[in-house]
């Protein structure tokens, strides 16, 4: 085909796979700066996707609200646009099926989708074939740009530089302690054993939602430490991710703040339980490092996504990962950032 003009993105997954998809927004724009990008989403996402310098519209899919009646609001409003190109990034009916009907002149998506033989193109999914999700995601637009993958990438505005300015007059590290999925999270506990050994004169903010301020709360009680604070529900997501991206360290969980420092090419290391890294979901940043257990566990990985418990109930992935591993990212964090590399 021509080179596309109009080409629309479409991922209305969770906040990681928003952030994922975004290197297909740099890897488009680059090879065609003339085009309009859109890009659909779902609602509480929108916020990622705010001042991005290479994005025309978002279209916001409120997944809560009268699902079906509002795709169909958006396959309508698609349908106006006459795209050129759209490109669906997720292995579900229901964009599957706006993505068929959307009466684009190509539309390209994963053979796993279950309307993939309406596309133009379809594309092989593999999970734990070596390949990033951004790799993987990659494939569906290689044909028109070649196979070499972009990073994901966010815009935070000055004004959320400006706003997370006063988190940074002291070498600081970030921890996200929360996860959606329990198999995925960090034990309470060892976040606590963590921040009583973190050298006292690094600062330590904890991020996360509104919901995560409990945890975060216990976890500075039971910790006794003094020179942190509790940041949950006072920072969007792109503030978070403006101060992940000054932090010495990051510490995360394989959820979604790993992605925002993924974006802002922040330090981090990527604590793994119950998953691991070969899914393709892995940290992007330059200076990366994954902390798991060192015990070869025949139940791990239990699944692709986390659990509300552990399967086995003993939870050794997570239980047997010890704090100097933590520790020992910590130093070449620091030793990084004293020898002037970043």
């Amino acid at each position: 085909m021509n080179a596309p003009q109009k080409i629309l993105i479409i991922q209305t997954a969770f906040l990681g796979d928003v952030v994922l998809a975004t290197a297909l927004l740099e890897k488009l724009h680059e090879t065609f700066p003339q085009a309009r990008l859109d890009f659909q989403l779902r609602k509480g996402n929108d916020s990622l996707l705010q001042n991005h310098p290479y994005l025309n519209y978002l279209y916001i899919w409120d997944k809560k609200q009268g699902k079906f009646k509002d795709l169909y609001r958006l396959l309508r409003e698609v349908r106006k646009e006459k795209y050129d190109l759209v490109i669906n990034l997720q292995r579900f009916g229901a964009t599957g099926l706006l993505t068929a009907l959307s009466g684009a002149k190509q539309t390209v998506g994963f053979d796993k989708n279950p309307f993939s033989r309406f596309f133009s193109h379809a594309v092989s999914h593999t999970i734990s074939n070596g390949l990033h999700e951004t790799e993987r995601n990659q494939k569906l637009i290689e044909h028109l740009t070649g196979p070499e993958t972009a990073k994901p990438k966010l815009y935070p505005s000055q004004a959320d530089f400006e706003k997370v300015a006063v988190y940074k007059a002291q070498p600081y590290i970030c921890v996200a302690p929360s996860s959606i999925w329990f198999t995925k999270q960090y034990p309470e506990e060892k976040w606590v054993e963590l921040l009583k050994t973190v050298p006292e004169n690094l600062k330590v903010y904890l991020l996360g939602a509104p919901n995560d301020k409990e945890l975060c709360d216990r976890i500075l009680q039971h910790s006794g430490r003094t020179n942190a604070e509790n940041l949950c529900g006072k920072l969007s997501l792109l503030q978070s991710a403006a101060l992940q991206k000054d932090a010495v360290l990051s510490y995360v969980n394989d959820s979604g703040p790993m992605h925002l420092a993924s974006a802002t090419n922040a330090p981090v290391a990527a604590v793994y339980c119950s998953t691991v890294p070969s899914f393709g979901f892995g940290p992007l940043s330059d200076f990366s490092r994954i902390v798991e257990t060192e015990v070869d566990l025949p139940c791990r990985p239990c699944g692709l996504h986390g659990y509300k418990a552990c399967p086995q109930g003993h939870f050794k992935c997570a239980l047997t990962i010890k704090n100097e591993q933590l520790l020992a990212v910590l130093e070449q964090a620091l030793a990084e950032n004293s020898g002037g590399n970043r």
